[in-house]
């Protein structure tokens, strides 16, 4: 059964149902490095900015961007309902332009259970035209969930209103699916 779209503005309009991911391999913080395209079963990817630092300033003007603000909160509710999504058997995928050393150090100090992928380079966010934004002399993704299922996409959340509330709702999304029954429109 497909999954409705999320979608709310014209960034992300061109990222539908049934398109397929680009074949972009990316360094993980679990381990070997993951293509996306290449991905099997349904997993969530939690497109997100930047997450920050004890001792390391925000970005310029950090506080003033919409959505900037969320990503530390928004991984740590994907952390906390791991098992749940384990056990309708939806894998969790993060993934910013952040560095994999910088990554690393972020999923050791949150505990997060699954891999972060680094777009460093922007190969996969350009390949797909994510959405972005510039501060400091800096882009960066923009926040976006993606369901996808078998390297294509099932579903789009953007924008991601509550980052901190996000993992529930996608959950709530896919256990509906998973006992058959239609999803409604996402909220």
């Amino acid at each position: 059964m497909a999954l409705p779209p999320c979608l709310d503005n014209d960034e992300a309009d061109h990222l539908q149902p049934g398109m397929a991911l680009p074949r972009v391999t990316l360094p993980s913080t679990a381990g070997p490095d993951i293509c996306l395209a290449a991905y099997p079963g349904r997993s969530v990817l939690l497109i997100y900015p930047w997450t920050g630092r004890l001792g390391l300033p925000n970005p310029p003007d950090w506080d003033v961007i919409p959505g900037a603000h969320g990503s530390t909160p928004e991984i740590e509710g994907f952390r906390d309902l791991a098992v749940a999504f384990a056990q309708i058997a939806v894998g969790l995928i993060g993934l910013s332009g952040q560095t994999s050393l910088y990554q690393r150090e972020m999923v050791e100090r949150l505990s997060v259970p699954f891999p972060i992928l680094s777009d460093a380079r922007d190969r996969f966010g350009a390949a797909l035209r994510l959405p972005r934004f510039a501060t400091g002399g800096e882009t960066y993704l923009k926040r976006l969930t993606l369901i996808l299922k078998d390297g294509l996409i099932e579903t789009v959340f953007y924008p991601v209103r509550a980052p901190e509330a996000h993992a529930g709702e996608v959950l709530r999304l896919l256990e509906r699916d998973a006992a058959g029954r239609r999803p409604d429109a996402c909220t």
